[in-house]
């Protein structure tokens, strides 16, 4: 079974709770949405493999550690995930980014896929899968599927805001994915809402209702 890391940095707790505040407004809220995920980059790149070079530094010729060369990708959940891309590529500037686009049918429920866009070599990189809420887990589940249907191997998703609920979800279809949570939340609502959450993420960057 994948891990589930919540995050317990005093800068994240501190920061979502102004994320969380219906008080705050789309531009301070975005800002934050992207400190919150490059502070999340570091921890879920924390595995990263290194290896060994010789730089000179101005005293001397000496032997330190780089990143191995892995690839990386960004693949945010349209439309919401796009809040967490920059921040992520403060710290993995390198890292190429792709898309995917869900709705859900409304006779079935299930998603379905509108839009997927990904690199070229998907199957040779660590894919790092952005969706700020997961509520039923239903999109990051679909959305994961659609990446290993296209031959991504080795994929994490990242999560502002977790219910119980849609990690469940994840992990009983995708027991090979890494979570990482800003929060894990109570619940979800009778409308499929985190409680307490933060509301419509989407609409909350984007200023839409």
């Amino acid at each position: 079974m994948g891990k589930v890391t919540e995050m317990n940095h005093p800068l994240i707790k501190h920061k979502l709770t102004f994320i969380r505040d219906i008080n705050t407004g789309a531009k301070e809220f975005r800002e934050m949405v992207k400190e919150v995920s490059m502070l999340m980059a570091y921890e879920v790149t924390r595995d990263l493999p290194l290896e060994e070079i010789e730089v000179e530094t101005p005293i001397q010729k000496t032997k330190s550690q780089v990143i191995s060369g892995k690839k990386l990708g960004i693949v945010p959940i349209l439309r919401a995930g796009l809040g967490m891309v920059e921040g992520m590529l403060n710290l993995l500037p390198a890292a190429k980014v792709g898309h995917v686009g869900l709705y859900r049918d409304p006779e079935t429920l299930e998603p379905v896929e509108y839009y997927c866009k990904l690199p070229s070599d998907v199957e040779e990189r660590d894919l790092i899968v952005l969706d700020p809420m997961l509520a039923t887990g239903g999109s990051a589940k679909a959305a994961i599927q659609f990446l290993k249907d296209r031959g991504a191997t080795a994929i994490k998703l990242a999560c502002l805001i977790a219910a119980p609920e849609g990690i469940k979800v994840v992990q009983d279809a995708h027991p090979d994915v890494d979570i990482y949570v800003g929060a894990i939340d109570e619940k979800l609502n009778d409308h499929a809402y985190i409680v307490p959450g933060l509301g419509d993420a989407g609409d909350r960057l984007f200023g839409t209702k």
